[in-house]
């Protein structure tokens, strides 16, 4: 069966950075098209971005310029850096690919 774990998340403070990974199982990964969700406290799921098979990226407008989305096909893992990360940015971090989602991480950003 499908899995996808994510890792990496933690408390960090303002401006400050994190990278999340999402190591997958039980599909063709190297052909897959991955994506990061996130949902804060009382908000709806979101898109975060998206890397394709061909590592053709796509991202949320509030996000650009600060995260960036990687694989590493040899090793079934996709990253997520974050940089300059702000308070808005807490939330629960999910990672995606078809109709299977990760179990989600917590990335909180305060001071």
């Amino acid at each position: 069966q499908v899995q996808l774990v994510e890792s990496g998340g933690g408390l960090v403070q303002p401006g400050g950075s994190l990278r999340l990974s999402c190591t997958a199982s039980g599909l063709s990964f190297s052909s897959a098209a991955l994506s990061w969700y996130r949902q804060a406290p009382g908000k709806q799921r979101e898109y975060v971005g998206v890397i394709g098979h061909l590592v053709t990226t796509n991202y949320l407008d509030s996000v650009k310029g600060r995260f960036t989305i990687s694989r590493d096909n040899a090793k079934n893992t996709m990253y997520l850096q974050m940089n300059d990360l702000k308070p808005e940015d807490t939330a629960v971090y999910y990672c995606k690919s078809s109709n299977f989602w990760g179990q989600g991480i917590q990335v909180t950003v305060s001071s």
